[in-house]
């Protein structure tokens, strides 16, 4: 996939009319609906500022939830809406429709200067089916398309790839960062490069396992696929997370990374219990002598020492998936321990990718530590894969 794709500074958007695709697909309470996490809202603000003070009028469009082409109250916009005044200290109007009469009416409205959110764009079927008849009256909207909504540059929908077949495409500042960054570790890496990957299934992380093997120094794997390796070679784990149909995929991933002179370090010692809870009582054991009835909760210290050691003289890092049960602080050490390990490191380029990983640095306190926190969930695996992401492809090439 090709990073080098124009962004906003490229081209002369000065009062021009902007459809930008937005992520306000955002954690919120459903009673009150105050926003719990505005991470995603927050890093588009920078590229709606420039657009403003470039005197554009600006449609911001999103969608939230799965409310597969049908109006429901609990995933409209207003939480953002309300949400981005009070980031932007203006007004936001909303509208009440999706490419109806009342969106087109006040998108004709709009004055330079000016901003406006669109209702959930997935209230219409037509959007995540890429419908080019709804694109093409997206695009109607406005002169120029701006894409900042890097969480979803995975999806090939109208608003996010259709879009770009009738109208000039290019990114926003935070999709520049996120190619820029995550592109740049992939390409040209700082090295050694340390990969960490962690999470619930080996399965998630095939092709990004398949695709480092070719790229990194390092990987460090962690978290629940971390006992279907241990199972693969041989171990007892008790009842801890299995991935049994991805065992020999496991024992294949080892011996490649032999054969390629990748250092693929696993787990030396877990922390395990008898049931799955935070005030659970616990102890560590030697990796693959988890008896029966136990399970897995974090890696043990012995693990900790070995990763952090490893990532010492890294030059990039790359973290994807917690090391344990991290919602858990008594399962939280192996995790924190590795997100105090990228922040303590001088000189180099830590990435962490979007979904769990962000959210425990966040918990942890070290996100302003951390050179780059990718905002995208799925996106930033796929990214990983080296797949070609739909919302990047379509985009301008500089």
């Amino acid at each position: 996939m090709n990073y080098n794709k124009k962004n906003i500074r490229d081209i002369d958007v000065a009062g021009k009319k902007i459809l930008m695709r937005c992520d306000f697909n955002v954690p919120y309470d459903k009673k009150t609906g105050i926003i719990t996490d505005d991470t995603r809202i927050v890093a588009t603000i920078p590229t709606i500022r420039y657009l403003l003070d470039q005197n554009c009028a600006v449609i911001l469009t999103s969608h939230l939830g799965r409310p597969k082409g049908e109006w429901k109250k609990e995933n409209s916009l207003f939480s953002a809406q309300e949400h981005l005044e009070k980031l932007l200290g203006m007004p936001v109007p909303m509208t009440t429709d999706v490419l109806g009469p009342n969106t087109k009416e006040m998108a004709a409205n709009l004055q330079p200067g000016q901003v406006m959110l669109v209702e959930n764009l997935r209230f219409r079927k037509e959007e995540e089916k890429n419908d080019p008849d709804f694109a093409k009256e997206l695009a109607s909207l406005a002169d120029i398309f701006v894409f900042d909504a890097f969480g979803c540059s995975h999806r090939a929908h109208a608003s996010t790839a259709g879009v770009a077949d009738y109208m000039p495409a290019v990114a926003g500042f935070l999709v520049e960062k996120e190619l820029a960054v995550m592109g740049g570790a992939l390409e040209n890496p700082k090295r050694p490069l340390v990969s960490i990957l962690g999470g619930a299934k080996v399965a998630d992380k095939i092709g990004v396992i398949n695709n480092l093997l070719n790229i990194a120094d390092t990987i460090i794997i962690g978290g629940g696929m971390a006992y279907t390796f241990q199972k693969a070679l041989g171990g007892d784990i008790g009842d801890s997370l299995l991935d049994e149909d991805r065992l020999n995929y496991a024992r294949n991933m080892v011996a490649k990374a032999e054969e390629k002179g990748v250092k693929l370090l696993l787990p030396v010692d877990n922390k395990i219990t008898k049931e799955f809870s935070a005030d659970a009582e616990w102890q560590v054991v030697p990796a693959g002598e988890i008896p029966d009835g136990w399970m897995g909760m974090d890696i043990g210290p012995k693990s900790v020492e070995l990763y952090t050691e490893a990532l010492k003289d890294a030059g990039t890092v790359i973290w994807n998936g917690p090391m344990g049960v991290f919602e858990f602080d008594a399962f939280a050490e192996g995790t924190n321990a590795v997100a105090k390990a990228l922040a303590d490191l001088e000189g180099a380029i830590t990435i962490v990718g979007g979904g769990d990983s962000a959210s425990a640095v966040e918990k942890s306190g070290l996100a302003d530590k951390i050179s780059h926190i990718s905002t995208g969930g799925g996106a930033s695996l796929e990214f990983l894969e080296g797949l070609a992401l739909p919302g990047v492809v379509c985009l301008n090439d500089k």
